[in-house]
């Protein structure tokens, strides 16, 4: 991949983050992790990022809250939520705050990355982020950072 695709692992679980992790680079996307929603949100405001895998449940807020969060400030990022407790009414919550997606942990590879690949190439399609519209991404964001 000439540029690779760049991921957001949010899990407060160590082990499943350094697992996703490894699996997602090995596939050849660069990754990059939280294990809180406070620092979820702090990375995407300053750091670009084609989809964000969310864990339902973290130590400092819900993943939903975090869903709904990230899409305010990272509208066309794809955000796939992944949990450990499925139920239909967690699914449909997500999905109504905005997730793309919705896998059941331990996660299946080949599903994962299946429905990585499906909701980048949606993504690149759709042109969400242009070469312009990252370049505006980070001329928004130093704006921000400069002294008044």
């Amino acid at each position: 991949m000439a540029n690779k695709p760049r991921i957001l692992v949010v899990d407060d679980d160590e082990s499943v983050r350094k697992t996703i992790s490894v699996m997602l680079e090995d596939a050849d996307y660069l990754v990059d992790t939280a294990k809180t929603g406070e620092e979820a949100v702090k990375k995407s405001e300053t750091n670009f990022y084609n989809l964000a895998l969310l864990d339902i449940r973290l130590p400092d807020m819900e993943g939903t809250r975090l869903l709904t969060a990230m899409k305010d400030t990272v509208p066309k990022m794809v955000k796939i939520m992944l949990t450990g407790y499925p139920s239909m009414d967690n699914a449909v919550d997500a999905v109504n705050k905005g997730a793309d997606g919705y896998i059941v942990k331990p996660v299946n590879t080949e599903e994962l990355l299946a429905t990585i690949r499906e909701h980048l190439k949606r993504q690149k399609g759709e042109s969400r982020y242009s070469e312009d519209k990252v370049k505006d991404f980070i001329e928004t964001r130093v704006r921000q950072l400069e002294p008044p």
